[in-house]
């Protein structure tokens, strides 16, 4: 008997040992020649032993989503600060719904979805409180050069696991830093600007998809514009609702991709891509610089300056804070304004308003 289990316990390893070798069998016969195969990744700074069960960007995927930065999310600005209606978005809600574009995308061109899903998922982490307000204002009073993209790789890279980071593999780490497009066209000429994987590139399509349709649904919940306002270009040619203008997006991004020298070229047309362009602007002048966003940017940005300038002179109070978020791990040649601009660029909206309330606001005597 104890033989027999034994050996049934040998199989059963066996088994499990054999689920990430068969998947890794799947992606060559199965996905496109341009897809990015997990058994062929780059790897990673620090070498670990291969998953019985998940592939490597399996494995990148789970790091992220258990990370303490992907929880923060949800209590992230998108747009609007710190809004009180429960259908606004977040950033944690815009992140899920870039991964699910994403997917979609990457499914119906044969690409890795377990790829793209990790670079989705891991996008923004490094995003500050109070949107891109945040960004703009530690670009004024830290460095003119500090983006969220290159702030999300060192978010997995350092700040997570008290500075042990998340070891993820070559391919996330690219597609997170390239993800971001700011205002310029969705794939950029320069190379150094384009993630090295055509699963990377798909999460910039997906990102910007996401954030034009969900801005403009949020924008006419809280009333900054009316659906009478959208251009009429975007209306015929995309649709008039949330769902319509997402499934044109998707679809016209897998018709117009090409495939060219064994390589997958993604491209809108031209109709579709213009329309998308005219909504961008329409946001960019209707809502992101309404009066109303404008407004809480400056409260956001009196916030989380003298939040900053503040610590930077009360160690104590930052060291205490850096406990309370799990932050640490800092190599000894950090500078005080770096440790502190990952401090401010980490914390939710919430945390932000909570900590300058008791730093600043006088204490009641009872």
């Amino acid at each position: 008997m104890r033989g027999s289990g034994a050996l049934n316990r040998l199989s059963s390893l066996q088994k499990v040992a054999s689920v990430r070798q068969e998947i890794e069998k799947w992606e060559k016969e199965y996905l496109s020649p341009c897809a990015s195969l997990s058994s062929e990744s780059r790897g990673r700074k620090i070498r670990e032993e291969p998953c019985l069960v998940r592939t490597e960007f399996q494995k990148d995927r789970d790091r992220i989503v258990y990370s303490n930065a992907f929880r923060r999310l949800k209590h992230k600005t998108q747009v609007f600060l710190s809004p009180l209606g429960d259908h606004y978005r977040t950033r944690l809600t815009h992140t899920l719904e870039v991964s699910e574009i994403a997917r979609t995308i990457a499914r119906a061109l044969k690409l890795n979805e377990d790829l793209t899903e990790a670079i989705a998922l891991g996008h923004d982490l490094g995003h500050t409180p109070f949107g891109h307000g945040g960004e703009v204002i530690l670009q004024e009073i830290y460095k003119e050069d500090f983006s969220h993209p290159e702030q999300s790789v060192r978010v997995v890279d350092v700040l997570e696991k008290h500075g042990k980071g998340l070891n993820l593999s070559f391919e996330v780490l690219d597609g997170i830093l390239r993800h971001s497009k700011g205002y310029g066209a969705v794939l950029p000429e320069d190379s150094n600007e384009m993630p090295i994987t055509i699963e990377g590139r798909v999460v910039r399509f997906a990102d910007i998809m996401a954030y034009l349709n969900h801005d403009l649904d949020d924008a006419i919940r809280s009333r900054v514009v009316c659906t009478e306002q959208v251009p009429e270009q975007c209306v015929e040619v995309l649709g008039c609702s949330h769902s319509e203008r997402i499934r044109t997006m998707i679809s016209d991004l897998i018709a117009s991709s090409t495939f060219e020298r064994g390589q997958i070229c993604l491209g809108l047309s031209k109709s579709v891509s213009e329309a998308m362009a005219r909504l961008r602007q329409f946001l960019y002048d209707n809502v992101y610089r309404s009066a109303q966003v404008h407004g809480e940017f400056l409260k956001a940005k009196k916030i989380l300056s003298e939040l900053y300038y503040y610590l930077l002179e009360n160690h104590e109070v930052f060291e205490k804070e850096l406990e309370k978020m799990e932050m640490g791990g800092f190599s000894p040649d950090t500078d005080q304004e770096r440790r502190v601009c990952d401090f401010v660029a980490s914390i939710t909206d919430r945390y932000a308003l909570n900590l300058y309330e008791e730093i600043f606001f006088p204490t009641p005597l009872v």
